[in-house]
């Protein structure tokens, strides 16, 4: 990026912190800050800032016109000290990140940008349901991040404290790290008899037991011939097993109900194991967890912009999310309404604020949100005008 593409942008990112409404994280003055200036290579970070030391928040903004913008998931005493050790750590927000470019099956090199940003909104989606339903937390702030993904803040006292191992365990759980299909079982005493069934009442053992009933269901809609071959499509189950399964299902079909996993003998087992692999491929949210377990993370500001990539860092309520599509929405309004001139090397394709706009090597004629995109990507500069 040449100095006349860095000074442009930066006088437009003022431009738009001037008029931003931008609201702060709990306990702001308690956490640290800290942004990227638009210097030459753009990696220099400038942090150990308390408010204190910057100020007001928005006249700061509006003034240095950072490219990044951060503050701290931890809450100090002393947010400013320059060392960590004397900032006296007093909790910290439990933050998880999806990032498009680490998701399974995700190539950056053959998917388009709103490609990978709707499958990491699949997984958003996924890394709530855990969140909602697996640990009940009610504090979260859901937000954008501007570039490749989202960022999930749980504030909720109860894990505020919790250190990095404590974090890890829970990104073990939520990514399904070492799941034993073993111990989704617990043996049950019954009238003098003991039996082995699945832990229904939730986790990974809810989630394999309504895998297992949607199965069977899809079992007891074949006949016998169809329903024995669907059933050896899984590893291990031979024709043998696959009758014998079968025939446990149809004499008592309330075993399966009720998470049974000896009513058709070790086949049932096996197909139960086969289930939860199945499971946990579908279901795991793929969360970066070095942020998760990091007590120290810097994170970034919502309502800030995001330096690669010009787009709001954009808090979502949680029924907001299902329509939020962020090439349309995170598009600063700041940024439209005009054509600039930028100069690219290549020709490009550009899907931003629900329209695709094609352009040719050399200068191009543009609204300005699709140039400042490009330049914040490093794909042009700026022409001279």
């Amino acid at each position: 990026m040449n100095r006349r593409t860095r000074e442009y942008l930066r006088g437009r990112f003022g431009d738009y912190y001037r008029s931003a409404d931008l609201t702060l994280p709990p306990a702001a003055d308690r956490r640290e800050w800290g942004h990227i200036p638009w210097t030459a290579g753009g990696t220099t970070m400038v942090r150990h800032q308390s408010l204190l030391d910057v100020g007001d928040l928005g006249g700061f903004l509006a003034r240095e016109s950072p490219r990044h913008v951060y503050f701290s998931a931890a809450r100090y005493a002393d947010p400013g000290a320059n060392e960590m050790d004397d900032k006296g750590w007093q909790g910290a927000d439990l933050v998880f990140d999806l990032d498009a470019d680490h998701l399974p099956g995700v190539d950056p090199d053959a998917a388009s940008y709103a490609e990978m940003l709707a499958e990491c909104k699949d997984a958003l989606l996924r890394l709530l349901t855990f969140l909602e339903d697996d640990f009940s937390f009610s504090e979260m702030e859901i937000v954008f991040s501007g570039g490749r993904g989202y960022h999930v803040h749980v504030r909720d006292e109860s894990v505020r404290e919790l250190d990095s191992e404590a974090r890890r365990e829970i990104v073990d759980y939520v990514r399904a790290i070492d799941l034993d299909a073993d111990g989704l079982v617990t043996t049950r005493s019954e009238r003098g008899t003991t039996r082995r069934v699945l832990r229904t009442e939730g986790g990974w053992g809810k989630r394999t037991h309504e895998a297992l009933l949607s199965f069977v269901e899809e079992l007891e809609a074949m006949d016998d011939e169809d329903a024995q071959e669907r059933l050896q499509e899984f590893d291990g189950i031979g024709e043998g097993r696959a009758k014998t399964i079968l025939g446990a299902l149809q004499r008592n079909p309330d075993a399966i109900r009720q998470g049974n996993v000896e009513a058709g003998g070790p086949g049932l087992r096996l197909l139960v194991d086969t289930v939860a692999q199945g499971v946990v491929a579908e279901q795991t949210a793929p969360i970066d967890e070095p942020v998760t377990t990091d007590v120290r993370r810097l994170i970034r500001l919502p309502g800030s912009i995001h330096g690669g990539s010009s787009l709001v860092v954009t808090r979502l309520e949680r029924d907001d999310v299902d329509d939020f599509e962020p090439l349309r929405d995170a598009v600063p309004e700041r940024f439209t309404g005009r054509d600039i001139t930028v100069e690219l090397d290549e020709p490009a394709a550009v899907e931003l604020g629900g329209e695709t706009t094609k352009l040719s090597a050399g200068e191009n004629a543009v609204e300005e949100s699709v140039g400042v995109f490009l330049m914040t990507r490093g794909a042009a500069e700026k022409a001279r005008e």
